[in-house]
């Protein structure tokens, strides 16, 4: 899910040329062309998730669905894509036996925070935890760096003078660095494919250190 977001899409593509996926399914609103035999489509509403039920069996689900105040301004539709979707889908995957869950998050995720962005992720996280599937990480991205193909001028601002801030994140700031969007995809395929344990919930820098594992 969310495979036409700036991660998400980075994700599709390194799981289609992964040999040791013989078989994706991707569950979206609208039909990406020109896929790989490999990749089956699951074209429908996401808010209803459970009726993609039957088909919605894997070994690995990887929510990267998520949406921005600009692009969604009402609270109702945001708390359901960034909340609903992802819970749902984590309730799916555990009512179908699935083992191993992702499911993308931010940075200032906080259940009691004060700030709609951050309690609806932090109420997210607790909730996906709720259902204690055998192999839950939540990611805590910082800002994300690459390519996208909308236009997000604020997050642009944000990129620039983060980059010129960065060589002061050292020690304890170090979360707070810019990832790129390929760094977060490639961490949660070493994550899914290491018989090492991770922690639960992890931040910016450990996502960065594990990409690169």
């Amino acid at each position: 899910m969310g495979a036409t977001g700036l991660t998400g899409n980075r994700l599709l593509q390194k799981l289609i040329d992964d040999d040791r996926y013989e078989h994706i399914k991707l569950f979206s609103r609208t039909k990406i062309e020109d896929l790989p035999e490999k990749v089956s489509q699951y074209i429908g509403d996401l808010f209803n998730l459970k009726d993609f039920k039957v088909d919605f069996k894997a070994d690995e689900v990887y929510c990267c669905i998520g949406t921005t105040a600009k692009k969604t301004p009402n609270k109702k539709v945001y708390r359901q894509i960034d909340y609903g979707i992802p819970v749902t889908a984590a309730q799916i995957s555990k009512e179908n036996g699935i083992p191993t869950f992702f499911v993308i998050s931010a940075m200032g995720a906080n259940k009691n925070s004060k700030v709609f962005y951050n309690k609806t992720k932090g109420e997210m996280e607790q909730d996906v935890l709720r259902f204690n599937i055998k192999n839950s990480f939540i990611l805590r991205p910082s800002l994300i760096g690459g390519k996208r193909n909308e236009s997000r001028l604020l997050e642009k601002i944000g990129l620039v003078v983060f980059k010129i801030i960065q060589p002061f994140f050292i020690g304890k700031l170090k979360k707070y660095k810019i990832i790129n969007a390929d760094s977060i995809a490639q961490a949660m395929l070493n994550l899914a494919n290491s018989t090492s344990n991770a922690d639960v919930i992890i931040t910016s820098n450990d996502i960065e250190r594990i990409s690169k594992n």
